[in-house]
């Protein structure tokens, strides 16, 4: 049940509260008379920021005080009883991301060309992003509302950005004072308050490597389990950085990062029960080494951050060797078409095709693609644009192209670079599908029919 009343039209409003972006027709919202447009300022008389807010707020209450301004201009108060796992139906906006006031050194973003998407120049810092998606914070501008926020709403596992705990190293990474780069205060009350913590660092040759990265793993594992795991993950350069400062990440050095953390991770699995620290799969490929087999990773804490997503791909693609098995072997032969990904993945991927061409007599194929948008080292698939796409389209066969699902935007069929998946596959003359592992086995079965 539920009662409102209308308040005159306010001018001038000032934007307050979440805003609808959708509802669902057979809903509760709808019975409310709720519509895209409108906001919700409040709930209970606690005042509603976003839909985070809005989640809390309302979660497990059964008897609620809506404050909404309609898209109209106008007030209502609601007042609504529901069950307690009833839900509203709506859809909220998306959230507009705090922006990062550090200048780091290495920031990816002054590594973009000029005609690059304006959100590839979006630095966010925002705490409800760490908690939401696994984004870095450094925690160097925190503000007391945010700290209380992460307590009270328990936006817990919370990724901090580190780099180093060495604070004269910390704050020339990130480009700022040592007071701003001084997180133990914040760091700390987190912890006590049961907030998880995965820490990031972003490895830099000759600035936070060597002692200083042994000092940081040291110092962060004292305060396991609290502070959950640490990911360590290379520079990476584009053709425009042109900062003197930083060095590029080599295979040599990539080899005496292994050895260095690999003697550590073993102190630390014998003391914790864990490795606690991981390399980015990146690190291993840069440097001619196998990634680690799955017990390395435990539950694989930081797979977002390019930490054991080889290894991952490996065990799934033997249970898609599996499913496909269970299958008729004879619906897969002759199916051809070719899967593009970046110059460091691709070797890893020409062997696990060559043992499924082999077993199933398909004839898929592998093209490793340059990126030469970005330029530099930039090797991973993620990054590719449909112009980089478009420079192997004479080592296309088969009768499909595949490309990684992750050179889209999250929300849209479009490349770092404004390209459109159907201007590629137009230009390439052949069908083109973004996809990852777990769509691969009813792909395959599908090809010959589609």
């Amino acid at each position: 049940m539920y009662e409102f009343a209308v308040a005159p039209a306010v001018t001038n409003i000032r934007r307050r509260g979440v805003e609808i972006s959708e509802v669902n027709p057979a809903s509760l919202g709808a019975e409310m008379d709720l519509e895209p447009g409108d906001r919700i300022i409040k709930v209970n008389g606690r005042t509603i920021r976003d839909y985070l807010d809005f989640r809390f707020h309302t979660a497990g209450e059964t008897e609620l005080f809506l404050e909404v301004r309609k898209k109209s201009g106008e007030d209502w108060e609601l007042e609504l009883e529901r069950s307690e796992d009833e839900d509203f139906g709506f859809s909220f906006e998306q959230i507009v991301p705090r922006q990062c006031a550090n200048e780091c050194l290495f920031c990816f973003c002054k590594g973009n060309p000029t005609d690059a998407r304006p959100s590839l120049f979006v630095r966010d810092e925002d705490i409800r992003l760490s908690f939401l998606y696994g984004n870095y914070t450094t925690l160097s501008s925190i503000s007391e509302d945010e700290l209380q926020r992460i307590i009270e709403q328990r936006l817990s596992p919370q990724y901090v950005s580190v780099h180093a705990t060495d604070l004269d190293v910390r704050a020339y990474l990130l480009g700022v004072d040592k007071e701003r780069a001084d997180i133990k205060g914040p760091l700390k009350r987190l912890l006590d308050a049961g907030i998880n913590v995965h820490a990031q660092v972003v490895l830099c040759p000759r600035i936070n490597d060597g002692d200083v990265l042994l000092k940081t793993i040291y110092d962060l594992a004292a305060e396991y389990p609290r502070i959950t795991s640490v990911a360590i993950v290379p520079l990476g350069l584009t053709r425009y950085n042109t900062d003197a400062r930083l060095t590029p990440v080599t295979p040599d050095f990539c080899l005496q990062v292994i050895d260095q953390v690999g003697t550590l991770q073993t102190q630390l699995r014998a003391r914790l029960g864990t490795n606690f620290a991981f390399l980015g799969d990146e690190i291993y490929l840069r440097g001619g080494r196998a990634v680690p087999p799955r017990a390395h990773y435990g539950d694989y804490p930081q797979i977002e951050d390019g930490v054991g997503m080889v290894r991952s791909f490996h065990e799934e693609f033997g249970r898609m060797i599996k499913r496909l098995e269970r299958r008729s072997v004879g619906q897969l032969s002759d199916t051809a078409g070719t899967i593009l990904t970046g110059t460091l993945f691709a070797p890893v991927l020409q062997k696990l095709i060559d043992k499924l061409n082999t077993r199933f007599r398909t004839r898929i194929t592998v093209a490793a693609v340059s990126n030469g948008y970005f330029g530099g080292d930039v090797s991973v698939a993620g990054l590719l644009t449909g112009r980089d796409l478009l420079t192997v389209s004479e080592r296309i066969s088969g009768d499909f192209v595949l490309i990684p699902k992750q050179v889209l935007k999250s929300d849209e069929a479009i490349m770092l670079d404004g390209m459109r998946i159907e201007e590629v596959q137009e230009k390439l003359g052949v069908p083109v599908r973004a996809v990852d592992l777990s769509d691969l086995t009813s792909l395959l079965l599908s090809a010959n029919t589609n």
